[in-house]
């Protein structure tokens, strides 16, 4: 199968995906063409959000849509690295045997990240980066493809540990979900509130996703479109003088930055039709892959100005 028609069996596939997730989830539309984005580049992402709001929910659906193995790890104070990667135990043999801990499967959601300690966190960051994890020396290789979906709660700050910024660099994605409107909340709890449980069927294998993947790779990026998306990235980080980043940012995005929007733009543009992407496709994945990766100064707090306002006149 040509690339082209590669592309345009994804874009099928894609509406079949926001379907049969549809069957469970009500509104949302942002959050779900993101998540999707993300899968198809094969980036992570954070789903910050109030309880309530489907975010657990969402993530399960996507994984049986995917025909995907999906771990859930609820993050507490007491969580160890461990208790994420796996650990040697004694044998009856008395040989040391490795036993796989949860994040060995394709899509990890890990509750509530910013709930255990920077150490435990730390532990994911192997796996998010190299796609393996190392216990005693030897590494062990993760199933591709690979994903963490975390959640966390942007409200309640008591007991919790802020992810440290290179981590919060390893996720693509950083979506805001918002409350339902209120017709959405309507359907909702109608929907919720009845002995009804929707079936979600398998969309794709993960051989397809890997497939999508890599032809996704290889489209054709414009030379304006590639310097569209450094310049943006590079507009964020203080130095020039009168700019709006030295103005109320202190820190801005590094060239991973860059990477993600670019790469963002390529699926953008192929779940939309497009065979190679433009600067629409830049803009439209900007917020989210900006968003955690920049840093107001005190002045932009004093103004209350926010992350997302910053990013939209830097568009401009």
């Amino acid at each position: 199968m040509s690339d082209t028609e590669t592309l345009n069996t994804l874009v099928a596939q894609y509406h079949a995906l926001k379907s049969e997730m549809g069957k469970v989830i009500v509104g949302q539309e942002k959050a779900v063409d993101s998540l999707l984005i993300s899968i198809f580049t094969g980036g992570h992402c954070l789903l910050v959000g109030v309880p309530g709001l489907a975010k657990t929910l969402m993530v399960n659906t996507l994984a049986k849509a995917l025909g995907l193995t999906f771990n859930r790890i609820q993050f507490t104070p007491d969580l160890m690295p461990s208790d994420i990667t796996g650990s040697e135990i004694l044998d009856e043999n008395r040989r040391f045997q490795f036993i796989k801990g949860p994040v060995f499967a394709n899509i990890i959601l890990a509750d509530e990240i910013n709930r255990t300690p920077p150490k435990t966190q730390a532990a994911l960051l192997e796996a998010m980066q190299e796609h393996s994890v190392t216990v005693s020396g030897k590494s062990y290789r993760l199933d591709d493809p690979f994903f963490v979906l975390a959640t966390q709660n942007p409200i309640e700050q008591e007991g919790t540990y802020p992810l440290p910024e290179a981590q919060l660099d390893r996720f693509m994605f950083n979506i805001r979900m918002d409350y339902p409107s209120f017709a959405e909340e309507v359907d909702i709890v109608k929907g919720t509130t009845v002995d009804a449980h929707p079936e979600v069927s398998k969309v794709l294998t993960a051989e397809d996703i890997l497939g999508h993947q890599r032809v996704i790779r290889r489209m054709p990026v414009p030379d304006n479109v590639c310097e569209f998306a450094v310049s943006l990235a590079a507009s964020t980080r203080p130095g020039k003088a009168d700019s709006l980043a030295t103005k109320y940012l202190s820190w801005g995005a590094g060239p991973r930055a860059s990477q993600y929007l670019v790469m963002g733009a390529k699926t953008h543009a192929a779940l939309h039709g497009k065979y190679s992407p433009d600067m629409e496709d830049v803009k439209a994945v900007a917020t989210e892959v900006l968003r955690h990766r920049i840093v107001r100064n005190y002045y932009a707090e004093a103004e209350n100005i926010t992350v997302e306002s910053l990013v939209e006149e830097l568009l401009k």
